[in-house]
């Protein structure tokens, strides 16, 4: 029996395949993303391939955040702070301009030595930064902007320092500013997309995922310790909970699935940036023609009705 993101996708190709096909049009190109995607979720990935996308989004090549926006924005111009209390380096934000729109950006950023790394937290964001976010989401929704969100960190700083300065309430905060905007808003997973410290920056309009990222509510390395008390046995989490991007759109996590370079980003990471810089221009055009009121609506039911279970 189909699952219900191949009869989503189905319906959308049926829609598409009655268009009368004009010149200047994108409608073929997305013809051919949709089937690329249903292909991709009828091929059932292996606990082999959910664990080599594991270990793909955290390869220390991969394009992060900043290597995406040097690639994809014009008079990139980044944004520093949170006019509180500090400046937190696990978090990007910065104003660009994408194909002529300019937009604002917010992501995670790791580092690529140790001495970028430990400056940069790993990418796990203290409050500090979840605040530079929302500073940047306000500037996004006060000129109009666009808001695009790139999401790698394997989970905001679980710290004590972290907490006593209002980790929790940062986070959540965080995504109710998302949900209420007005402006159109993608996301984009690129690596690790884990957990609360993910989804601050993710409850977009449209939620995309590179084809090697993963997203989900743990580590496999923490689930097999609670469940195996072994994090050893973070292979068989991982093929037990599927955080990869096939499975994610399965369950309607994600909207759409980035195609990467064989062998993954970091193999050819111009040619990455162009696809992931594609997927959003198509995913900001899908959104930025509706009414805002509308857009804010349908944003905030997509998200409520994550998770729930329909009754026999």
């Amino acid at each position: 029996m189909p699952s219900e993101a191949e009869m989503r996708l189905r319906e959308r190709l049926s829609k598409l395949g009655g268009v009368k096909l004009l010149r200047g049009t994108k409608v073929s190109g997305e013809l051919e993303r949709l089937q690329e995607q249903l292909d991709r979720l009828r091929a059932e990935p292996t606990a082999e391939d959910i664990w080599r996308s594991v270990e793909l989004a955290r390869h220390q090549d991969r394009p992060y955040t900043l290597d995406y926006a040097t690639r994809i924005l014009d008079d990139f111009f980044e944004l520093h702070g949170d006019r509180g209390r500090a400046d937190d380096p696990a978090v990007i934000s910065a104003l660009g301009r994408l194909q002529g729109r300019t937009i604002v950006l917010v992501g995670h950023q790791k580092g690529r030595d140790l001495k970028e790394r430990t400056k940069r937290n790993f990418g796990m964001a203290y409050p500090e930064g979840y605040r530079k976010a929302m500073r940047a989401m306000a500037l996004a929704e006060r000129h109009g902007f666009p808001l695009v969100t790139m999401v790698d960190t394997p989970g905001a700083y679980p710290g004590v320092a972290a907490e006593q300065h209002g980790q929790g309430g940062a986070i959540a905060r965080s995504q109710s500013a998302m949900v209420r905007l007005s402006v159109p808003t993608v996301a984009c997973v690129i690596g690790e997309g884990g957990s609360g410290g993910a989804v601050a920056i993710a409850v977009a309009d449209r939620v995309l995922m590179q084809e090697n990222a993963i997203y989900s509510v743990i580590s496999p390395e923490g689930c097999a310790a609670i469940l195996w008390r072994d994090a050893g046995e973070a292979r068989k989490a991982a093929a037990a909970f599927k955080p990869d991007a096939a499975h994610c759109l399965e369950l309607g996590v994600v909207d759409a699935v980035v195609p990467e370079p064989a062998g993954g980003a970091h193999e050819d990471p111009d040619e990455a940036a162009r696809l992931l810089g594609e997927a959003i221009v198509a995913a900001l055009e899908d959104v930025e023609g509706m009414d805002p009121d509308l857009r804010r609506r349908e944003r905030r039911a997509k998200y409520r009705a994550m998770g729930v279970l329909a009754s026999a």
